[in-house]
């Protein structure tokens, strides 16, 4: 029988990465928040691999912590190995990754939202959510009680309709074997929530003591590593060592003879898959010509033996996968501990939000994370971040946030799915983001710490910190610009070594940085007046030194799109009655509700000469 159970001011489904992060925001923002989630004991786990960042990812982890979220500091203090990618390439994508104890980040992320004073943690299973008559929203649980809420956030994961298929096999269920959410997704359906499915995979599990380690190539962290969160004061420790194998001629043939097992391939699965994270069949297909494929080995822990195969994703049928493994050099003895798999689920399609995250026409309804058609915890973190401050803010009756693509990825990321949609799983890269240069993950902080204290996630202590690390930044660019040095034998030596032209005569330190071959490193000896300041105040420096003329123009590039995106569209717009639109364009515009006229020029199917037309109608409003 339904019972009454409690009232809250935002309610939470899912316990994930996007979860965690929009119940934290919520309450540290003074909202009474409730999270609930399947399991208690998976809060905050990592189905897939057990890692945070990498590539562009390792921004976002970065964005998440200027704006006061908890991955960054979490993944600080449970890390295992830390390396700092593409440093061979611009600042521009260096990028931050670590390897991840994902029990200890589990435990870790559960005790801080039982901790946070707002928050109320449950261990149950959402089956029905609806409208109230005084506009509330109202949950139903498995157990048939009854809360209401004045915001709901939806963070299933994967869970949502979640099914699994290994070869002919085929069953219901969440990750690593855990229930899945099989009731909420018709009670969304009900509420005209256009869902659709797609699919991702995680690889086996091996035991460590099976493993000849000594046929693997040895990948170990780096010697001076870096925090993701600007408050970690103490650098990660570099505490286990990962490996490299590959794939061999044998491997290929197991997949090619039993292809037609793989339900991808039989047509089993209907989902759509990550386009730039395939299953390991699949890269077998798309790149037939490719003699070997690389394979990362990781530990999930260190108090446990099971080693994650990075590149080996399959569902393929248990057997075949046990076969193909034991072709790979070093894990000719492997001992599956997890059988790889594919799952299938139910996710939105993200057009139906706002930049906010909140539904178009459900108001204080929000989803987050891969509900919203992404992948990746970092992706999730980020827009359960964004959805946990909005749904507080709107409580609260204050400003949105709404972050744009010239000051985060994470604006990049959610201008993306809403504005253009997706047809897989989407993953941030790089190269989506045409302002990449001036978003580098060294500075997100000066791009996004303000911010974070002007909504209250960032403490008055932190906030002064990062004040005094901008005063440094300043007095730096001031001291090169004003400091000389002599063009004498030392210093003839240096640019000689760097492999850049002698100097015939002294100069200020600014004109020796500016030189691409030459560093602060490469000059210290000869630069006497420099302070001792922190490593990342020079890297600012340096960075802005170096690329100025780059950043001058991308900042005039952001400026204009800020232009653009001033001219705000009414909400209540009805594109059907406006004269001089294109019929596609009148479907595209009425489907997706940009909020402003920048949003609705990046729309597929919206061409120049109907964003004129619409500027012509705006400005006759």
């Amino acid at each position: 029988m339904e019972y009454f159970s409690g009232k809250y001011d935002v309610i939470v489904i899912g316990a994930g990465h996007a979860g965690i992060e929009a119940g934290l925001a919520a309450a540290r923002l003074g909202c009474k928040t409730a999270v609930f989630t399947i399991n208690l004991d998976w809060i905050g786990n990592m189905p897939c691999n057990p890692s945070i960042g990498g590539t562009s990812k390792g921004h976002l982890v970065r964005e998440i912590d200027a704006l006061g979220g908890e991955m960054g500091k979490a993944a600080d203090k449970y890390s295992l190995q830390s390396r700092m990618l593409n440093l061979g390439k611009g600042p521009a994508v260096h990028s931050l990754r670590a390897q991840i104890d994902r029990r200890e980040y589990s435990k870790g992320m559960k005790h801080t939202l039982e901790l946070e004073k707002n928050i109320e943690v449950r261990q149950a299973e959402i089956t029905d959510i609806c409208r109230t008559d005084d506009h509330l929203w109202q949950v139903k649980t498995k157990l048939e009680a009854l809360f209401t809420a004045k915001a709901v956030i939806i963070a299933t994961g994967t869970f949502l309709g979640g099914r699994v298929y290994i070869g002919e096999v085929s069953y219901e269920s969440g990750p690593d074997g855990m229930f899945p959410a099989t009731e909420l997704a018709e009670s969304l359906k009900k509420l005209h929530i256009p869902l659709r499915r797609f699919k991702t995979g995680t690889p086996s599990r091996v035991n460590r003591k099976s493993i000849d380690f000594s046929r693997m190539e040895k990948q170990t962290g780096d010697e001076h590593t870096v925090p993701f969160s600007f408050e970690t004061e103490t650098p990660p420790e570099n505490k286990v060592c990962c490996h490299i194998t590959y794939t061999n001629e044998n491997t290929k043939n197991v997949i090619l003879e039993n292809l037609h097992r793989s339900p991808m391939y039989s047509g089993k699965i209907e989902g759509k898959g990550p386009r730039y994270c395939p299953s390991f069949e699949d890269k077998i297909v798309r790149f037939a010509d490719k003699e070997r494929h690389q394979l990362f080995i990781e530990p999930c822990g260190l108090e446990t033996e099971e080693m994650y195969l990075q590149g080996l994703s399959s569902s393929l049928p248990e057997e075949v996968q046990l076969a193909f493994i034991h072709t790979i050099p070093g894990l000719e003895n492997a001992q599956v501990m997890r059988t790889a798999y594919a799952i299938e689920y139910d996710c939105v399609d993200p057009t139906a939000l706002k930049a906010t995250l909140e539904f178009n026409e459900l108001e204080g309804l929000y989803g987050a994370g891969q509900f919203n058609g992404s992948s990746g915890y970092e992706e999730a973190a980020a827009q359960g971040l964004v959805a946990g401050i909005n749904a507080a803010l709107k409580i609260q009756g204050k400003e949105p946030l709404i972050l744009d693509r010239g000051g985060s990825y994470i604006g990049t990321l959610i201008d993306d799915l809403i504005t253009k949609g997706c047809s897989d799983p989407y993953r941030m890269m790089t190269s989506r983001s045409e302002y990449r240069l001036v978003l580098r993950q060294d500075n997100a902080d000066v791009r996004l710490t303000p911010l974070g204290y002007q909504i209250g996630l960032i403490s008055e202590n932190r906030y002064n910190r990062f004040l005094e690390k901008q005063r440094m930044v300043a007095e730096e660019t001031e001291r090169i610009k004003t400091t000389s040095v002599h063009a004498d034998s030392d210093l003839q030596n240096i640019l000689e070594s760097c492999g850049t032209a002698p100097l015939k005569k002294g100069c200020k330190i600014i004109e020796l940085l500016k030189r691409p071959q030459v560093t602060y490193k490469d000059i210290k000896s000869i630069d006497s007046t420099r302070p001792d300041y922190p490593a990342e105040v020079f890297e600012q420096v340096e960075i802005a030194v170096k690329y100025e003329g780059y950043i001058v123009r991308q900042e005039q590039q952001i400026k204009e799109m800020r232009r653009i995106e001033c001219k705000k569209i009414p909400e209540d717009i009805d594109y059907s009655s406006l004269k001089g639109l294109r019929l596609e364009a009148v479907e595209k515009l009425s489907k997706i509700r940009p909020q402003n006229l920048g949003q609705a020029s990046r729309i597929s199917g919206v061409n120049p000469a109907d964003i004129t037309a619409l500027n012509i109608i705006l400005e006759s409003l």
